[in-house]
């Protein structure tokens, strides 16, 4: 492969979990059923969010929005991660393999943006309440929405651009189980340089500039808060912003700890393993968190006799969830 660019590539060789048969098969089993909880949980946040007059507000519409991005993620990444852990690894056209890069780079940045225009949201609603109604105007929410996925498809274009100008000198084997940035960096033998300016650049407006924000947008909520006099006010305030702040923390501290903290003491696995949370786990909790956490949410269930059995599924979700993260 010496000498020749990306553009002579035909295909690469995903390695997957390379790790005995019995565990690839409860990772392939765990990961179905997450795949099937995400895709069923963010299609009825969406299906609630438009048919319920109650959710027809700024925050839902938001959530609505994320969950489109969780479902983009899900369908681009898990089928082909399923496929490789039942043949202990398999091999992706260039094609794919951009397309996949491309759809991961456009959720990534569209739910990092997403989560700070609702931080905002959570902001004026908090410390300005009489403002809110002026300020989050439906026409203003679909602009903000529209902004962060136009803004996301940029930098994704940008990243896969210049991801496709990477050149290869060895086997183009990818130790990973999807194709992402960081694992075709490790096998490119020229242009990681110019991708590392590109990432340096980009990471000021999509993760900098957002966690300021939001830090900024916290800080003040909280001090807010902590200035009401009843104590029911304060608990009402904080439950509006706990499944919100959940899901910024469990977002960023996944996204920073794959692509940002240095990783060369980790084993491959452990850095895949943290992959995984972003890409499976994350899409997974983010309808629980949303719906078991929600008030408004809960009454509709509660109110709709289709909707209860689905509401228990939840439950054991988050049961489910819980014992995961216990274990």
């Amino acid at each position: 492969m010496q000498g020749k660019n990306m553009a002579t590539v035909t295909e690469f060789f995903i390695v997957g979990f390379q790790s005995s048969r019995y565990l690839r098969i409860y990772l392939i089993c765990l990961i179905l059923m997450l795949y099937c909880g995400t895709i069923c949980g963010n299609l009825l946040i969406i299906t609630l969010v438009s048919t319920s007059k109650n959710l027809h507000a700024p925050m839902y519409f938001f959530i609505a929005q994320l969950s489109i991005t969780d479902i983009l993620l899900t369908l681009t990444i898990v089928p082909t991660m399923l496929h490789i852990l039942l043949n202990n690894g398999g091999t992706i056209t260039v094609i794919n393999c951009m397309t996949q890069l491309f759809v991961l780079g456009t959720t990534e940045a569209s739910e990092c943006l997403l989560l700070t225009v609702m931080s905002y949201d959570r902001y004026v609603a908090i410390c300005n309440p009489l403002l809110y109604s002026s300020i989050m105007t439906k026409k203003r929410c679909v602009i903000l929405a529209t902004m962060c996925w136009v803004l996301s498809f940029f930098f994704s274009f940008i990243e896969t651009f210049f991801t496709s100008k990477l050149m290869f000198c060895g086997p183009n084997i990818i130790d990973h189980f999807f194709c992402d940035l960081v694992p075709l960096m490790k096998i490119a033998c020229s242009g990681v340089y110019t991708m590392e300016l590109v990432n340096y650049i980009q990471s000021f407006p999509l993760l900098l500039s957002p966690i300021t924000i939001i830090i900024i947008s916290y800080t003040n909520i909280i001090v807010t808060i902590l200035r009401f006099q009843s104590r029911i006010s304060r608990q009402k305030a904080f439950s509006t912003c706990s499944s919100h702040l959940m899901v910024v923390i469990i977002f960023f501290v996944t996204i920073l700890s794959v692509y940002i903290f240095p990783t060369e003491g980790l084993t491959l696995n452990t850095s895949k393993l943290l992959s995984l949370l972003y890409t499976v786990f994350t899409p997974f909790i983010n309808p629980i968190l949303y719906s078991l956490r929600n008030k408004e949410i809960k009454k509709i269930f509660a109110g709709n006799i289709q909707y209860k059995s689905i509401f228990q599924l939840l439950e054991m979700s988050e049961f489910f969830k819980n014992a995961i993260f216990f274990v």
